[in-house]
């Protein structure tokens, strides 16, 4: 197969990054930059917590099988920008502080807001803007530069934060920092609507020859309907099924650096507003190990790298798991995250990169990042309250412990998995 270029213009991956980014602030990186703040200013528990994101998960199952045929038939800015714009309008619900009934609620939104009508969308456009021959780049800019929009979105959410509250931290009482946090919730919503409007008017032109050659070649109509046909076809690839393994094991992973905030506060024993910076400054990695990793994956395999991702994982996670780390060892504390994040960003940036080299068909590739997403990222379901069960039951350090022993397990899965797609993918392509 011959290889093609690029033909988009640059700023189409720009705002396929910010948009890939802002539409997930409001459900999850909010909560993992603010986390104990989110907590106390919803007066809801760990557990809670991951009921909504519980309820999130539930919906976007459900939004995964549907909304990746939909991907097949639909242009992605038309589909982006509605869902960024209803997500910004459920922000601005959140600033309201609902009850708990009412968030679960919101969280079913979302999941159906950010699923059904983005995902998939956002994936198959990207892989259109990388065309045969740089998916590891296209898919390294897209996650390394969503890291970039999330420490930026984070920095200034800090920093918003920090001009409302006019006293010590320590000072400060729950409803001064309801007020403050208020307002954060509010500038996101805010800026998440501006990116929906930059979508549906500067994403329109995303070049779609290298689909329609493709189409031609292999064979396969765009669909005028959401049919069962393409999920048997994607079905018979044995990489679909690894990569249900890989994503969910990667994904898992990914739903844990949620809590290094955490670590900080209540291990390290940060303020809040240092915790914060914590989270903040590791999303900054994800930009330059996006960039890095996807250019060595072009070079060499996407599965390769994603094996190492997990290794760095399992090694990390089992430092944290084994209680060596607390607030007398800070430098250790800093490599380990590090090193974790190093780990969770590889494994998460490339883990769509492998559909080319297993040679799934562009054509499909709505209806096969449905099909894998369905039980790729079910962490959304479970790993909320699986972590919310023990850090309640023991608060602190033993509860973190827990969580990163589980995390260990997952990552020794998601290594094996990994193994057998480079495997696969190599014998492919022999």
């Amino acid at each position: 197969m011959s290889q093609q270029k690029t033909t988009s213009p640059a700023y189409t991956i720009i705002l396929l990054i910010l948009a890939g980014e802002s539409v997930f602030i409001l459900p999850f990186v909010l909560q993992r930059i603010f986390r104990t703040t989110f907590l106390e200013s919803f007066a809801i528990s760990q557990s809670e917590l991951g009921s909504c994101f519980s309820i999130y998960g539930l919906v976007a199952l459900v939004s995964y099988l549907f909304g990746g045929p939909l991907a097949d038939k639909f242009r992605p800015h038309i589909l982006m920008s509605i869902a960024l714009m209803l997500t910004a309008l459920g922000g601005f619900y959140l600033a309201s502080y609902p009850s708990l009934a009412n968030l679960h609620v919101l969280y079913g939104f979302w999941g159906f807001t950010t699923i059904f009508l983005f995902w998939a969308a956002m994936i198959k456009a990207t892989r259109i803007w990388g065309g045969q021959s740089k998916q590891g780049i296209a898919f390294g800019f897209l996650d390394g530069g969503r890291g970039l929009v999330a420490a930026l979105f984070g920095s200034v959410g800090v920093l918003v934060f920090s001009a409302f509250i006019t006293k010590d931290m320590e000072l400060t009482s729950v409803l001064e920092r309801k007020e403050a946090f208020k307002q954060v919730i509010t500038y996101t919503a805010f800026a998440v609507c501006v990116v929906s409007i930059l979508v549906f008017f500067f994403l329109r032109n995303l070049n779609s020859s290298e689909e329609k050659q493709i189409e031609i070649k292999i064979g396969i109509d765009k669909p005028k309907t959401l049919t069962l046909a393409n999920f048997k076809t994607v079905m018979q690839f044995k990489a679909v099924w690894l990569l249900m393994i890989i994503i969910l094991c990667a994904y898992f992973g990914y739903k844990m650096t949620d809590l290094f905030s955490q670590y900080a506060e209540q291990v390290m024993n940060y303020n809040k507003i240092e915790a914060a910076k914590v989270g903040t400054s590791l999303l900054y990695l994800r930009p330059i190990i996006g960039v890095v990793i996807g250019v060595l994956a072009d070079r060499t395999r996407a599965s390769l790298w994603i094996m190492i991702g997990f290794l760095l994982m399992l090694v990390t996670s089992g430092v944290f798991a084994s209680g060596l780390i607390n607030d007398s060892s800070t430098l250790l504390f800093i490599l380990s995250i590090g090193t974790m994040a190093l780990g969770v960003y590889s494994a998460r940036v490339l883990y769509f990169a492998t559909l080319e080299e297993s040679k799934i068909p562009l054509a499909l590739t709505g209806t096969a990042v449905g099909f894998i997403s369905i039980v790729g990222y079910t962490p959304d379901i479970f790993a909320g309250p699986l972590m919310g069960y023990f850090l309640d039951k023991n608060p602190g350090a033993i509860g973190l412990q827990h969580s990163f022993r589980i995390m260990t397990l997952f990552s020794l899965v998601g290594l094996v998995a990994a193994f057998w797609l480079y495997r696969h993918s190599k014998s492919t392509t022999n």
